[in-house]
């Protein structure tokens, strides 16, 4: 197979170009902003692993609800899965649970892949004979309707050719990423256009690809990946999603390959995650990403009209200087605090909802 066909397929346009700028933007600014309260960070991501594991099955046909699916996963311990919907989002949530912590410690490799397969099947019986094993017969990817019938949207790569093609684009996608010369979400999205075409395994092979899109996010440095749910948007656009599949594999291995409309679907997916990820920090509850010390400050202002910094450190047992100022910076910037006046006549107050 001929390698160089991966790059060949990517039309860089400048509407592609643009909607990189704009997630790129916002991962500027998530980076740049200060360190948020871990405790509540550790809530937002135990609940995106709720939300995605509940996207994620039902857009394969489970019906189990995202309440439904936080009181097995609470109850996971003394009581094992019981039917097929069960098992299927315990493995999910296992699996995106174990990329959120390790993702820096987890190659994009063959094995890996097999292993994260296993992991995705791992409750599921009637997987047991083929969890991380490449597919053994023919299959198909096909979308799930509102009446839950299967359409066929194409056929998938014969079990003879999974292992080559999988080894070929996992070598390019790695090479891609360690050039640097290709954007990371252009790479990310050939990779998992081309892991969908191949659908590598008998069964779970849409989970595992959105599993590895958060994996790749998380390995380009996206790190608001794991407290917004990328696998909902998907479930919410899953019309487009599906159409973006179809109208990609058309000409998938001929001469005239585009995977422009995938492209451009999830980068579109990828911009409603980031504003989602933006609504989080400037939202009408921001609190709920403040820092411990950004907390504190905000507590003074509960008995009081407005504060001088020299009063908010005096307040805080002489706080550093530059510290409360950081802080305090953040505050206005996510319009908790407003600044009035200014030099040394300069105070702070509180804004209102």
């Amino acid at each position: 197979m001929e390698i160089n066909r991966f790059n060949k397929r990517i039309k860089i346009t400048s509407e592609i170009l643009s909607k990189i700028a704009k997630i790129d933007e916002f991962k500027g600014l998530w980076k740049g902003s200060i360190n948020l309260n871990p405790v509540i960070l550790k809530r937002l991501r135990s609940t995106v692993i709720i939300t995605s594991t509940g996207a994620s099955t039902r857009i394969e046909g489970a019906k189990m609800s995202d309440e439904e699916i936080a009181r097995l996963l609470r109850g996971l311990k003394s009581n094992p899965p019981k039917n097929r919907d069960e098992q299927e989002v315990a493995g999910y949530a296992d699996l995106i649970g174990r990329i959120f912590d390790h993702y820096k410690d987890l190659k994009l490799t063959e094995n890996n892949i097999l292993l994260f397969h296993s992991i995705l099947l791992n409750y599921s019986e009637k997987d047991r004979g083929h969890k991380g094993k490449y597919k053994d017969h023919d299959n198909v990817v096909a979308a799930t309707n509102a009446k839950g019938d299967n359409i066929i949207l194409f056929k998938a790569t014969p079990p003879y050719l999974v292992k080559p093609e999988m080894e070929a684009v996992l070598f390019w996608t790695v090479t891609e990423l360690d050039k640097k010369e290709l954007h990371p979400l252009l790479v990310m999205a050939n990779f998992v256009f081309e892991f969908l075409a191949i659908h590598p395994f008998n069964d779970g092979n849409g989970r595992l690809s959105r599993a590895l899109t958060n994996l790749l996010l998380l390995q380009a440095d996206y790190s608001y990946t794991p407290y917004v749910s990328l696998d909902e948007i998907i479930e919410d656009t899953r019309t487009e999603y599906y159409l973006a599949l179809h109208n990609t594999q058309n000409s998938h291995k001929t001469d005239h390959e585009d995977i422009t409309p995938w492209v451009n679907y999830l980068l579109d997916s990828l911009i409603v995650h980031a504003k989602r990820a933006q609504a989080l920090m400037e939202g009408e509850q921001p609190e709920k990403l403040l820092a411990e010390s950004q907390e504190k400050i905000l507590g003074l202002f509960e008995g009081a009209a407005d504060l001088s910094i020299s009063e908010i450190i005096k307040q805080l047992d002489n706080a550093p200087r530059e510290a409360i100022k950081k802080n305090l910076a953040r505050l206005v910037e996510l319009r908790m605090l407003e600044l009035v006046g200014g030099g040394r006549g300069a105070r702070y107050r509180k804004i209102f909802q």
